[in-house]
């Protein structure tokens, strides 16, 4: 997919846009709705809504948000656990399984942790899944001396980023797409990841620029303070 530039961009009044996709047969790629992956009817300890949708983040490893989406396959569902930093909408922590376990979002803990280079008071949110209230995932985030998280119950806004996150993914890269395997499935989410969305894919909150020049931006400038 060709990258786009500041160049490439040009305003465009939106009945032209329409008239231009009738005559081509062009059509909009349409959301569909997603069974929740959220099971919040357990017993576990639940964390303060802390980050209470305050999306700025002027700096890397400062806000961090995750959730989980599934993809159906041929041979099943394949799990994805996701953290983006909240500075430059960059996705930094990636997991996947069959299976929608505690160790899923563990693993996508682990790879953000060593990926941002083991930063330290990091406000990690997401919503209340027995997932992420597990004893395991808790003692985690407390090694890595991250500060939790959670929506409240039933409120998809309090993870509006990380929604919209997958949002894209489904939309621009995986919408009627039929995989067979859940291999396929994981090769096209990895390839969306860390070919497109985080390297060439620009965003106007970031001034135009893709995730990966935005974060290594605010990273040098950080430094540099």
């Amino acid at each position: 997919m060709k990258k786009l530039t500041t160049k490439s961009i040009h305003q465009i009044n939106h009945k032209r846009v329409e008239r231009l996709m009738s005559e081509n047969g062009i059509r909009s790629k349409v959301a569909r709705k997603f069974k929740a992956t959220t099971y919040s009817g357990h017993k576990l300890p639940v964390a303060e809504n802390i980050l209470n949708r305050d999306f700025i983040a002027d700096k890397p490893n400062e806000k961090m948000v995750s959730d989980i989406t599934y993809l159906w396959t041929d041979e099943g569902w394949l799990y994805i656990a996701g953290i983006l930093d909240l500075c430059g909408q960059k996705i930094v922590g990636l997991s996947m399984s069959e299976r929608m376990t505690k160790e899923l979002v563990i693993s996508a803990l682990d790879s953000a942790y060593l990926r941002a280079g083991r930063p330290t008071n990091v406000i990690l949110h997401s919503d209340r899944g027995s997932q992420y209230c597990s004893n395991d995932y808790q003692n985690l985030i407390k090694k890595y001396g991250f500060t939790c998280s959670m929506s409240r119950k039933a409120n998809c806004w309090d993870n509006a980023p990380m929604e919209s996150f997958w949002g894209k993914l489904k939309c621009e890269w995986l919408y009627g797409t039929h995989f067979k395997t859940r291999e396929e499935a994981r090769a096209a989410v990895f390839e969306y990841v860390e070919v497109f969305y985080n390297r060439q894919r620009i965003h106007a909150t970031n001034g135009y620029l893709t995730p990966e020049e935005y974060y290594n931006r605010a990273k040098r400038k950080a430094k540099a303070a």
